[in-house]
């Protein structure tokens, strides 16, 4: 038997009045999940333990069977392990988001944030700005490092570990009652925004209508993790394929291997055709009995805003990946079980995450059932059908 997740994150939402009292997920066109729900159990999952941030961190270790109450120290440090950064004990690893202030006349905490992830700007724009700041900042207790896209590492050698706000939770707002307490922290963000505004790179980016990446934004902060590997605790060998680096560095803590697929970016537009593809090698070729399978995309849109893109991405999630990693399935011979769900809400009113359950749909090759619904967040939940803590999902789908 062969096993696969397909997490379409932050994929879950809200009823919208535009949208007739219907959600996304409901309204997007997806034969495929749609088929597949007729043969499948539906229902929901609670993938966020009470009184946790209901972060696509926690949530993806308790999908991937780990309780964030025992597993988690941080968002950051699951980042680092992704870049290959060797942290030690008193590290602090803060996230570095490269975002897009307003550039108003006045002071910098008089700024609005317009953007988390500058227009998704690319790893190798954003290099550029990271290292045109960090040649400034001589103070060898700050390290950072390049990540994907606008999302980076800060190591503070010896730090503290400091409760710091989501970009993507404050958009549309005045940053200064978000700003660091900490002195050096604030000052490094300001000192980032006097560098990248009139950088020639953004400059070049606004005349080419893209949204100038102008300021460092720390938040996230965690200590070194310590995960138990996958392989020994369910006995499969696991892979990821995902083009987020907390996604894979979860997997590196897991010890699970990793697939890179080209062009994968965490956007819109990344290669849904590539990771379908690289999962079916992986499971009937290469040797792995589980393939988690993560698509960023419905997350970033939801933070956006963007009603009509994130069902787009749901639709290009059904069509472009589901439908190829069944069809290559099938075509294997392979028995299989196929799990798909988000791991929180990002409802385009909120524009972040929220701790509320999601549907999920699972689906057994060997024993398909007969059903009359759809996969969506109202016919899951009509199931009656609740898994109430989102790591034992992982037994129940090997189980």
């Amino acid at each position: 038997m062969k096993y696969v997740v397909i997490l379409g994150d932050g994929m879950a939402d809200w009823p919208l009045e535009e949208l007739g009292g219907e959600t996304p997920l409901f309204c997007a066109k997806t034969p495929v999940m749609d088929e597949l729900a007729k043969m499948s159990e539906l229902g929901t999952v609670a993938t966020i333990p009470e009184g946790m941030s209901p972060g696509s961190d926690t949530a993806n270790l308790s999908v991937l069977g780990y309780d964030p109450r025992k597993y988690y120290t941080g968002r950051s440090p699951l980042e680092a392990l992704s870049i290959g950064v060797d942290m030690k004990d008193t590290d602090v690893v803060y996230r570095c988001n490269i975002v897009t202030l307003s550039e108003e006349d006045g002071a910098y905490e008089e700024q609005t944030i317009l953007d988390h992830s500058a227009d998704e700007i690319s790893t190798e724009d954003a290099e550029v700005l990271l290292k045109a700041v960090c040649a400034e900042f001589t103070d060898e207790a700050y390290q950072f490092y390049t990540g994907t896209s606008y999302r980076h590492c800060m190591i503070w050698d010896k730090g503290q570990v400091l409760e710091l706000t989501p970009p993507h939770d404050v958009l549309t707002q005045k940053i200064g009652q978000y700003l660091p307490a900490d002195p050096v922290l604030r000052r490094m963000q300001e000192r980032s925004y006097e560098i990248l505004k009139n950088h020639p790179l953004n400059i070049e980016r606004k005349a080419k209508g893209l949204n100038p990446a102008n300021s460092f934004w720390f938040w996230g902060a965690g200590t070194k993790p310590i995960l138990t590997s996958f392989e020994d605790i369910y006995h499969k060998k696991g892979v990821m394929i995902s083009a987020v680096d907390l996604l894979k560095g979860i997997a590196v803590g897991a010890e699970m291997d990793r697939i890179i697929v080209e062009g994968a970016n965490g956007g819109l537009h990344t290669n849904y055709e590539g990771k379908a593809r690289a999962a079916v090698d992986a499971l009937t070729k290469q040797g792995y009995d589980f393939a988690y399978v993560h698509v960023e995309a419905p997350d970033e849109m939801g933070h956006q805003g963007s009603l009509q893109k994130k069902i787009q991405s749901i639709e290009f999630l059904d069509e472009r990946l589901i439908r190829l990693i069944k069809e290559g399935l099938d075509a294997s011979g392979e028995e299989y079980r196929m799990l798909i769900l988000p791991d929180h809400p990002t409802p385009i009113k909120a524009r972040t995450h929220v701790a509320e359950p999601v549907p999920y749909l699972l689906y057994d090759s060997t024993a398909p059932q007969a059903h009359n619904w759809h996969y969506n967040e109202k016919e899951a939940a009509d199931s009656g059908n609740t898994v109430s803590h989102g790591w034992d999902m992982m037994r129940y789908l090997f189980s």
